[in-house]
């Protein structure tokens, strides 16, 4: 494996949400690995007597609490990204795309390529029915299980 693959795959690892890869070929494997998260700092409190209902309170601001997740997801079903690459829309910048929203496709239409290690790797919509909407722009890197479209 030449060092320019290692670079890639390097930048691979850390563009993403993945902590480890493993790359094997043959006899020849390669490992990388990324270290934990550093821990979460300590929240401190101030004792603020004599008044007994709020006898500890944080020293600093907490964070607002995160607005609520749509509890239903969009109908249909999703086409997500089988492995860790960039997703690209078109087969060429400057070709069409491959569906673009309101086009019918069946199982076996491609609908987008995502690229690994310099390999362009079709990805099918894998159910029949109209593209709703495309999740993800093209040059943006994906992981594994992002979801790119939604076919209704």
């Amino acid at each position: 494996m030449d060092l320019d693959k290692i670079k890639e795959l390097i930048a691979i690892l850390e563009s993403s949400k993945l902590k480890k890869v493993v790359y094997k070929k043959g006899d020849f494997e390669l490992q990388l690995e990324k270290e934990g998260d550093p821990a979460p700092a300590p929240v401190s409190y101030a004792v603020h007597a004599p008044h007994p209902k709020h006898q500890f309170e944080p020293s600093h601001e907490l964070p607002p609490p995160k607005a609520a997740e749509k509890s239903a997801e969009a109908p249909g079903k999703y086409v997500t990204s089988p492995m860790v690459g960039t997703f690209y829309g078109a087969p060429a910048p400057d070709k069409p795309p491959f569906v673009k929203v309101g086009d019918k496709v069946n199982e076996n239409t491609v609908v987008c390529i995502i690229e690994a290690m310099k390999v362009m790797n079709e990805v099918k919509a894998g159910v029949s029915g109209t593209v709703a909407e495309i999740l993800a722009d093209s040059s943006q890197p994906v992981e594994f299980g992002t979801r790119l479209l939604r076919i209704t």
